[in-house]
């Protein structure tokens, strides 16, 4: 996964797995960051099913992630309108991922983001924060999940 900015308040959003690849627009009208690492921290946490949207003015990218023990399968629908129901959506990509992986995809995008940024040129870019509340608590739910230590970051895996 990756979050490019792409001018004052658009970003550009690739997701790819071994079989296919997506890229999404997202626009700053919602807290989208901060949405979708909730979510996957929710996830983590053992939820079963979370949902997480992009809007791209007019057009939405809407994430359902199931949970089963600790595998999760995300689908990944686009629809015209962002209040439209799941049934109005095409789906445009889906994978099945550890929850692990998961978890280490999405944190390794963001600290991405904010070394390539740094988080005064996110917001400049962005038009908001950088979400560091959100991606610590992704960070802690992932550590305790996986009793991963609690110190620093250069003990987190890389892949």
């Amino acid at each position: 996964m990756t979050w490019t900015l792409d001018g004052h308040g658009w970003a550009n959003c690739t997701v790819e797995d071994q079989q296919a690849k997506v890229e999404l627009t997202v626009s700053y009208i919602t807290s989208a960051p901060e949405e979708f690492l909730t979510t996957v921290a929710r996830l983590v946490s053992g939820e079963t099913e979370t949902r997480a949207q992009f809007e791209a003015e007019p057009t939405a990218f809407r994430w359902i992630f199931y949970r089963h023990s600790d595998n999760v399968w995300i689908r990944l629908l686009q629809l015209p309108c962002g209040s439209d129901h799941d049934n109005k959506g095409t789906e445009i990509w889906s994978s099945q991922l550890h929850v692990d992986a998961l978890a280490r995809a999405v944190i390794r995008c963001f600290d991405d983001v904010a070394r390539a940024y740094d988080e005064s040129g996110y917001r400049g870019k962005w038009g908001e924060h950088f979400p560091r509340t959100e991606l610590e608590g992704l960070r802690r739910v992932w550590k305790v999940s996986t009793g991963a230590p609690s110190h620093g970051r250069s003990s987190w895996p890389r892949s």
